[in-house]
């Protein structure tokens, strides 16, 4: 997704992030792989700062949303996503949409490669 436009980055996020919320719902939140675990703090981060324009939405959704994506980037060797929620919630709230397209060509580059 390189150079992708906002309206694409939303798209995916919408796509992805949903089928993952359909598996945690038919299968329960054990079954999902880390990598959907990250695709679904990738998703309530975008939910906040799309919908309220800020994290503490995000974090009323799923409270560790930031700690637990830092840890699973790490977990998986996604470094420029886990530096981006590794970033205090202020920071990250400020530079949320710049960092969005690397964290997407980042997942996307590691679900085309067979995910985990």
């Amino acid at each position: 997704m390189k150079n992708s436009t906002d309206l694409e980055l939303e798209t995916w996020i919408v796509e992805v992030g949903g089928a993952v919320i359909e598996k945690e719902a038919a299968h329960g939140r054990a079954l999902l792989t880390p990598l959907e675990k990250l695709i679904y703090c990738v998703w309530v981060a975008d939910y906040g700062m799309r919908n309220a324009g800020d994290l503490a939405t995000a974090s009323d959704i799923y409270s560790q949303f930031q700690e637990e994506g830092a840890s699973l980037a790490l977990e998986l060797g996604m470094p420029r996503t886990h530096a981006a929620f590794a970033l205090p919630t202020t920071d990250l709230e400020e530079r949320y949409f710049d960092l969005l397209s690397g964290v997407v060509d980042e997942i996307d580059t590691k679900r085309g490669a067979g995910g985990e």
